[in-house]
């Protein structure tokens, strides 16, 4: 099979199975348990801090000890179990000690497959910039494909989505060990510090100021990702206690609402290579940010009735403000660090984004929405809640521009000869 074809069908399935539950587990735990929006955010934490480590640890490996596709398929199948044994627990305890055990796996897949994605293609010789864009996409496929399953199948607040995600897991799992080998292209430990032997290399790009600003607003954004992950399908679903929006089909089907923001992926994925080359990283990250806010404040006015074109409006910025970022950021990385830490890096992007992001993300959200955004009847100031985030987005937006002076572009042949 073709090269291409290979990684759409790894990114396919590696997305369908975050698709499958992570916008809707949300529904799941509001619906069916009783605990408090502290409690869900610390659930949802499990992602931050599982992030915080593994990418780093799993990239240190595939540069020095594992090839890369190897570890890909055995955390998959690891993954596979945990989320297979998610709907059995009904302890919040238990719960998020499973769910941790299950990010464990799954969050350094995120940067394990972009390590073997870019490995692969230029072991063909294939432009990383303008090739990895439209394979990409097809991740966002496999997030919409996932979604609109579980909605319209009926299992958005059902125990099912997690037996749906363990089983494509499985799958993607076997699948990984037929992939282009990625072995590690540090073997010699000749005259070699410890920094070198532990490969701790990419923790040194945080003596270089640009990868510095870089990471720390990586991390930023990277809490504004998890806000909307966390609540935007509980946020619809809210709307079905009030009588003037039950039956109508934005409440009806709400992750199917949501995602039209990975439609909006797909779009602007295909723009990255583009707007990198023509604007550099860091006109690319502020679009991003001032996204953000967009899609937060459009949030705020929004309702599935005269504002639902505020809400599907908001799906559509989400597109920019997500992969500006994300999938930029990622080539930005690969286009600017050597070959011998590239899982090293993009591991240490991902614990930016989804590691310190993700958990400031979860935690401060989930104690400033207990403390100032619930109402006497339990329900939640929505707006107020989408209004602070989008103040958030926009305070980090206006900063970004002091703190990240120069403009730098990605391009292939870009490379710093020392990190």
């Amino acid at each position: 099979m073709n090269v291409k074809l290979r990684l759409i069908l790894m990114n396919f399935m590696q997305f369908f199975i975050w698709g499958s539950w992570l916008i809707t587990i949300g529904a799941y735990w509001f619906q069916n348990k009783q605990w408090s929006a502290t409690h869900f955010a610390a659930i949802f934490s499990t992602m931050g801090i599982s992030a915080i480590f593994m990418p780093a640890i799993t990239g240190i490996m595939v540069d020095k000890y594992i090839s890369a596709q190897k570890l890909y398929g055995i955390m998959h199948i690891l993954g596979a179990c945990t989320l297979f044994s998610l709907p059995l627990v009904n302890n919040p305890s238990t719960f998020f000690w499973v769910l941790l055990l299950n990010m464990v796996f799954y969050m350094p897949t995120l940067s394990l497959s972009i390590t073997v994605a870019y490995s692969a293609l230029k072991k063909n010789n294939i432009d990383v910039v303008k090739d990895f864009p439209p394979i990409r996409t097809w991740g966002t496929v496999g997030f919409i494909a996932a979604l609109w399953t579980v909605s319209l199948s009926h299992n958005e607040t059902t125990p099912n989505q997690f037996y749906i995600a363990s089983a494509v897991s499985l799958a993607l799992g076997l699948y990984a060990f037929t992939l282009p080998q990625c072995p590690p292209l540090s073997h010699n430990s000749n005259n070699k510090s410890l920094v070198d032997l532990l490969g701790l290399n990419a923790f040194k790009l945080f003596k270089t100021p640009k990868f510095a600003i870089f990471f720390i607003f990586s991390m930023f954004l990277g809490a504004a990702l998890q806000l909307t992950n966390a609540y935007g399908d509980t946020y619809l679903q809210d709307f079905k206690k009030i009588a003037a929006y039950q039956g109508l089909n934005a409440v009806k089907y709400p992750a199917i609402i949501m995602s039209i923001s990975q439609f909006s992926e797909t779009v602007f994925i295909l723009a990255i290579p583009f707007f990198l080359r023509k604007f550099g990283i860091k006109y690319v990250m502020l679009i991003s940010m001032l996204a953000w806010v967009l899609r937060f404040g459009l949030f705020a006015f929004g309702n599935p009735a005269d504002g639902l074109w505020m809400i599907i409006l908001s799906c559509i910025v989400y597109g920019m403000a997500f992969d500006f970022f994300n999938i930029s950021g990622s080539l930005f990385i690969e286009t600017q660090i050597s070959p011998e830490i590239r899982g090293s890096a993009q591991g240490l992007f991902m614990m930016m984004v989804n590691g310190f992001g993700a958990l400031f993300g979860s935690y401060a959200s989930g104690l400033i929405i207990d403390k100032f955004f619930i109402l006497p009847d339990q329900s939640k100031n929505w707006p107020g809640i989408w209004l602070t985030f989008a103040a958030y987005a926009l305070v980090i937006a206006v900063i970004f521009p002091f703190a990240f002076r120069n403009k730098y572009s990605v391009i292939p042949e870009t490379k710093l000869q020392e990190v």
